[in-house]
């Protein structure tokens, strides 16, 4: 092993074969090899390094096997993740993982898997794909960029924001491995950086409004979302009354068509649709929610005034628009399946 300004490790035949994968790591860090067992089809975790809270990006951010770190004109960044290996034995294609991430009080930060998530579709302006964790026999490495769950997208609405979660903040935090009836844990720990000022306090005050900001946007749009389905099923079904018996019905029904309309478009912009429509078109509810969120976070945390004001203003509006969507979804939707049903026709049921 040598050591430069940029850390390489350079593996040889005397080094265990688990070790010969295209991943690098700084020769300042060595808890892994010590770490390192004989037992090679072990289902296995390994305590990460303790990281920093910074700044910044990396190659090694990612993983990606095709990755060596071996390029000639310049040097590579540690990750600024917490860089996290875990060993398998060789294990079946219908067999998955699920690696769980907790805070110290137990609550789940993130949650990642080895399957990908079937539901999830790209569009301009939508929330990005989950990584997802590789299965390979043998060592395997994964990159926890530090943030909290990625927010959910309204489908083919561009909102020009970002779906991340914020980074978590210093302290130690469980990370779980569960494959089948197995499961292991070991400890990460996220450091304070000490170029920032931020005190405990503050980073757990921080931590809590962004939490609570992001759990209320989750909610919006999957009651966009909700609400959205149950429309276009309504509509799709009172298409279908065609006869004279059903008159007072599907008037009752285009009356709460109407009503979903105006709550949605007070809710989402669907005009927008690429980058330039984010200028001909006013942003509504949860986009002005969403950019809010944007613009509070970051990684010196500390929530300034004018972001508690806005929050409040906006969590003022999102009562008012929640009892109304609420009201539909508890209410009107459950009344007129009850009559749908009495007049055999069917009901609303996503």
């Amino acid at each position: 092993i040598m050591s430069s300004s940029h850390a390489f490790i350079f593996f040889t035949n005397a080094m265990p074969s688990v070790f010969k994968t295209a991943y690098l790591s700084s020769v300042d860090d060595l808890s892994l090899i010590r770490q390192y067992k004989k037992e090679s089809d072990e289902f296995l975790i390994f305590k990460p390094a303790s990281s920093y809270l910074i700044n910044g990006s990396s190659e090694l951010d990612k993983t990606d096997l095709s990755f060596t770190g071996l390029h000639t004109a310049r040097g590579i960044n540690p990750s600024t993740g917490v860089v996290i290996f875990y060993q398998l034995p060789e294990i079946k294609e219908t067999d998955q993982l699920t690696m769980e991430i907790k805070d110290a009080a137990g609550n789940i930060v993130n949650t990642f898997r080895s399957k990908k998530d079937s539901t999830y579709k790209k569009y301009d302006g939508g929330p990005p794909a989950e990584p997802v964790l590789s299965k390979e026999k043998g060592l395997n490495r994964f990159v926890w960029n530090m943030r909290y769950s990625t927010m959910p997208g309204v489908p083919d609405v561009y909102i020009e924001s970002s779906y991340t979660g914020h980074k978590a903040i210093p302290g130690k935090y469980t990370v779980t491995l569960m494959m089948g009836e197995k499961k292991l844990s070991t400890e990460a720990e996220i450091l304070v950086n000490p170029l920032y000022p931020t005190d405990a306090a503050t980073y757990k005050e921080y931590n809590n409004i962004m939490s609570s900001m992001e759990k209320e946007l989750t909610m919006m749009h999957k009651m966009v979302n909700n609400l959205n389905a149950k429309r276009e099923q309504l509509e799709s079904l009172l298409t279908s009354l065609t006869e004279d018996k059903y008159a007072v019905l599907k008037t009752e029904g285009i009356a709460l068509v109407k009503k979903m309309k105006a709550w949605d478009e007070d809710m989402i912009q669907r005009k927008t649709k690429v980058y330039d429509d984010a200028d001909n078109f006013p942003a509504k509810f949860t986009a002005n929610y969403l950019f809010l969120i944007n613009q509070t976070e970051s990684d010196i945390a500390n929530v300034n005034q004018p972001s508690l004001d806005r929050m409040k203003e906006l969590n003022a509006e999102w009562v008012i628009l929640k009892s109304r969507g609420v009201e539909m979804l508890d209410k009107n939707i459950p009344a007129l399946n009850k009559k749908l049903w009495d007049a055999g026709v069917g009901a609303v049921w996503k």
